[in-house]
């Protein structure tokens, strides 16, 4: 008979072990629905932020999102919303900060290129003027170039390349700039080293026509008469059509400012005569 009762106890404390075993899978079911409830609902929340032009308000919801259930898959879109709503705000360096962040946390994730992308955005959007901190501008650069480069065949690759264009012609206003400035102060040798970064490295830009007089100008004012004939060559042989060209034509020809001169006098000469014979036939 004892051992009749044993076993029953041991079959009902197993069924009573079984039993809280099911309930506490039951009630992490529950809260796992519930918190993934929660979880849309503020990502909802963070939308409508959004379309009604509340940037920081949509920031905060999707962030929240985010923490509410972390193991969820909408925890990576919520960080990247949370992203693009500082990034639509202006808020560039928060964007910065949480593109970062979803970067180290998230490196997988199917939307990765879009992360890379928007920060190198985020880096562009703050260049304002070629004379400021180059900080933005390679930082963009960089971005773009890793956009470009690991994902070829993205939506976001095109416009990079397009972006890397503009950051160009952006660089060689950045040495034109820096290269008048030493002109001015007939600092000849840097203004020099500037023109010649413009022609080694952002030859394709609208500045390389520029520079290249600007070279032909120097070194003949300074003596270097051989080296200002070779950019000279090189100005006529890829821009022989441009008006640079016609002004480092100017710097060789010595009567060209002659001439220049006689034909003006000539046009001034005739206009006198012009209205000499109004007054004389008034007479």
């Amino acid at each position: 008979m004892n051992y009749i009762v044993k076993i029953i106890i041991i079959i009902s404390l197993a069924f009573l072990v079984s039993c809280k075993n099911n309930e506490k899978e039951v009630i992490s079911v529950i809260e796992e629905k519930d918190l993934d409830l929660q979880m849309i609902d503020a990502y909802k929340e963070g939308l409508k932020f959004l379309d009604n032009g509340m940037p920081l308000d949509a920031a905060k919801k999707f962030s929240e999102a985010e923490i509410i259930y972390p193991q969820s898959m909408w925890a990576s879109r919520s960080s990247l919303m949370t992203a693009y709503s500082y990034y639509y705000g202006n808020y560039y360096l928060d964007a910065i900060d949480e593109l970062k962040r979803f970067i180290k946390i998230y490196p997988n994730n199917e939307r990765i290129n879009f992360a890379y992308y928007l920060l190198a955005m985020s880096y562009y959007e703050q260049i304002t003027d070629e004379t400021k901190d180059l900080g933005s501008i390679l930082d963009a650069q960089k971005y773009f170039m890793h956009v470009q480069k690991k994902y070829p065949n993205s939506d976001y690759a095109t416009d990079s390349e397009f972006k890397l264009e503009l950051i160009k012609e952006i660089l060689a206003s950045k040495e034109l700039y820096l290269a008048k400035y030493y002109i001015e102060r007939e600092k000849w040798i840097p203004a020099i080293n500037r023109f010649k970064i413009i022609v080694d490295k952002y030859d394709t830009t609208i500045y390389v026509e520029e520079a290249l007089h600007r070279l032909v100008e120097i070194h003949y004012k300074i003596g270097l008469i051989e080296e200002s004939k070779k950019y000279a060559k090189l100005l006529g042989y890829n821009y022989q059509s441009s008006d640079w060209y016609r002004e480092s034509y100017k710097v060789f020809n010595k009567d060209y400012k002659k001439i220049s001169k006689r034909k003006k006098n000539k046009n001034k000469l005739s206009t006198l005569e012009k209205i000499k014979s109004l007054l004389r036939n008034e007479k």
